[in-house]
């Protein structure tokens, strides 16, 4: 089994746990067990080193802890994709990055289309951009081999590229104020990184050491400790040697380690975690306002719309082909799939909007109903459309 098969089937098998720990998750805040579930999200973890200490909640553990090591991975597949893969030529790159953009740029726009003039509301123009992988190609493996490998593949760069663009989108708009002596501590950090890379240190232990501190002065800095997750792994080298002087991958070694952690428990508590909306306090009204409006029809209609429509012309143009055994129906299909936002999208929210309960959770139930549609439409689609 190659590295794409195992990366498909992972993902895939991780959907899975997703829609249950989300089903947990509503439930128990939907029941009378809502007490505990929100004394669960908010159970103190401390850890201190003499005047050093982290102080938070279960829940911030989670998106700023644990989530750092789901963008580790994150940074591990675009550094390998961009230097071997699926991302590692201009012919390879361009259709899924047009698509990307398209998918980036268009949801944004419905979401600011309706909340321009709202100050706070703006904040959230970034949730409908993003794709949540695992839910999507865990349909695509529902629809087994009416789907072409090659759209399957389309659609990992996409959300690869995605991905991306919400690491440059988290690292520029959602920053708060800085702590000067922590983002020196960071940098700092960051070029011993830089330093071991270089002098070709393959001992994985000093690279998680040094990116420790990074992750910690990150976080105390002011800008999100998710990025030193990126960080931390684009300076991870790709090939190196052992003590033995055998050639081996500390990059692969580690990505490999990381998947089933990220995949089978990371993410499903953090869908856990965020999630739980209750929506017996939630009614119709509030959920025709702007914020879920511009989330909902962001990545239901913006996604299909931008991904698509960004292909179609891209390949018209003669700038790409398209995704070889599909047809113009399947890659709608696909583009449809984009629209499940789901954990990034989550993320996004947290990021956004500093007091969850802001808009009385309707973001959140606006992107699980998004995400929902999308699925939906996107499976019964290439359901019905077979192979070209």
């Amino acid at each position: 089994m190659n590295v794409i098969e195992q990366f498909i089937k992972k993902e895939s098998s991780s959907g899975i746990l997703l829609i249950f720990a989300t089903i947990m998750a509503l439930i128990l805040s939907n029941t009378f067990m809502a007490p505990f579930y929100e004394s669960f999200l908010h159970i103190t973890v401390e850890i201190r080193i003499g005047s050093l200490y982290l102080d938070k909640s279960l829940y911030h553990w989670v998106n700023d802890g644990l989530m750092a090591v789901f963008f580790l991975l994150i940074g591990l597949e675009v550094k390998r994709e961009i230097l071997e893969g699926h991302l590692s030529s201009l012919k390879q790159i361009v259709l899924p990055g047009i698509a990307a953009i398209g998918g980036m740029v268009v949801p944004a726009g419905i979401y600011l289309a309706f909340n321009q003039n709202d100050l706070v509301a703006v904040n959230g123009w970034a949730i409908p951009t993003a794709t949540d992988i695992a839910f999507a190609l865990g349909i695509l493996s529902l629809l087994g081999k009416r789907v072409p490998v090659s759209l399957k593949i389309f659609l990992m760069a996409l959300a690869i590229i995605d991905d991306l663009g919400a690491i440059v989108i988290i690292a520029i708009f959602y920053t708060t104020e800085l702590s000067t002596l922590s983002i020196i501590i960071a940098l700092i950090s960051l070029i011993v990184l830089v330093i071991l890379n270089i002098f070709g240190v393959s001992k994985k232990a000093a690279y998680f050491i040094v990116g420790t501190i990074l992750w910690t002065s990150v976080l105390k800095s002011g800008v999100h400790a998710t990025l030193a997750g990126v960080a931390l792994a684009f300076t991870i080298p790709l090939t190196a040697k052992d003590e033995n002087k055998h050639p081996f991958s500390p990059l692969k070694e580690i990505e490999h380690n990381l998947h089933f952690w990220v995949a089978f428990f990371i993410l499903p508590l953090f869908a856990f975690v965020n999630a739980g909306v209750n929506i017996t306090e939630i009614s119709l009204s509030q959920m025709s306002g702007t914020v879920p409006l511009g989330i909902m029809l962001g990545l239901f209609f913006g996604k299909q719309i931008g991904v698509f429509g960004f292909s179609y012309v891209a390949i018209k143009c003669n700038l790409a082909k398209l995704p070889e055994g599909s047809n113009w129906m399947q890659l709608y299909g696909v583009s449809i799939l984009t629209g499940i936002g789901f954990t990034m999208s989550l993320f996004i929210v947290s990021l956004a909007f500093e007091d969850d309960s802001a808009f009385q959770y309707t973001d959140k139930l606006a992107i699980l109903i998004g995400s929902f549609m999308s699925g939906i439409l996107g499976y019964l689609i290439l359901k019905t459309r077979k192979n070209t």
